[in-house]
């Protein structure tokens, strides 16, 4: 069994929650974002879904980004992306693709280009554009299904991230439930996840009240002894915010067979983000007089800040 707990401590000036090891901050003054804990803590700052629009990100240790770094992958497109990330001041940037990322799921977009573009793409300049080494020498780190680890300070902790681009649905990365466990479960055990679309019934609902994740990548997680402390990602625009989730094992209802459940391994807990920038629908229109649009990365579809305490265990936050 797993569980989302919205037990959120409103914070002075701003809207998240603590945890004995993890601080998180979903809304706040941009102009004068939390401060950062100190030299014992690590901050990363979410973001994801922000299709080409660039705006104003909060200083911190580590960027994360999970996917959708494009309207629909053209090489103009992208290079905006990667400009404006190139120019941000976090030491480390992993970025993953999204399903709007046409161009970077190569096999794909070979037999389905003409759906979306009049002209084809390359994809071989598109991936030089986001995994290059110009970019890893500022920080800037592409992962397609890959795992890398860092460390943001001399002599400081090593922390482990997955970044995976496949989600469940249709477009560029994208998997069928019976094609689901096989693209799911190489994921390993690692301290930051990031996947473009979330799992099953967090931070997943659209506008017309569907849970939209993958059944198979929450089934996944749960069964992990040391599951990740934290796991960003968005592709559910209307669903973006943060959860402290409890993973509570084995519940009939996160396993697919007696042969994939796990003992029962007590309390351990994941920050869930649904970091999506940019609003959508309704949620794109300021409510009040006039009516003024939201702009991507603006109230509400902020960066989310998530600090991390370097001592933070995998087993139980």
């Amino acid at each position: 069994m797993s569980k989302s707990l919205n037990q959120a401590s409103h914070l002075q000036g701003s809207e998240g929650f603590h945890t004995p090891s993890a601080r998180v901050y979903i809304s706040y003054d941009p102009a004068n974002p939390p401060s950062h804990p100190g030299a014992n803590w690590t901050r990363f700052v979410c973001i994801s879904d922000t299709h080409s629009h660039t705006f104003s990100v909060p200083s911190g240790d580590v960027l994360l980004h999970s996917g959708d770094l494009s309207r629909l992958g053209r090489e103009d497109e992208i290079s905006v992306t990667i400009e404006w990330l190139r120019s941000l001041d976090h030491g480390v940037k992993i970025i993953i693709a999204g399903n709007h990322d046409l161009p970077l799921h190569e096999e794909w977009y070979e037999d389905s280009y003409y759906a979306f573009h009049d002209k084809k793409e390359s994809s071989t300049t598109i991936k030089s554009l986001v995994d290059s080494d110009a970019n890893r020498e500022r920080g800037l780190i592409y992962l397609q299904d890959e795992q890398y680890t860092f460390s943001t300070k001399e002599g400081g902790r090593e922390w482990s991230v997955y970044g995976s681009p496949p989600y469940f649905g249709g477009w560029a990365f994208n998997y069928l439930p019976e094609e689901a466990y096989d693209r799911v479960s190489t994921i390993p055990e690692v301290d930051i996840l990031l996947t473009h679309g979330p799992p099953h019934n967090i931070l997943d609902k659209t506008f017309t009240n569907v849970n939209a994740g993958c059944p198979t990548l929450l089934a996944h997680i749960s069964k992990m002894r040391g599951p990740p402390l934290l796991h960003v990602f968005g592709h559910i625009h209307e669903a973006r915010g943060a959860v402290r989730h409890s993973w509570l094992q084995a519940e009939e209802d996160q396993c697919f067979s007696d042969s994939e459940c796990s003992p029962a391994l007590g309390t351990r807990e994941t920050i869930m983000v649904n970091a999506a920038n940019l609003p959508l629908g309704r949620q794109a229109i300021r409510p009040g007089p006039g009516g003024q649009r939201i702009p991507c990365g603006g109230l509400g579809f902020q960066p989310v800040i998530v600090d991390l305490l370097d001592s933070a265990t995998r087993l139980e936050m």
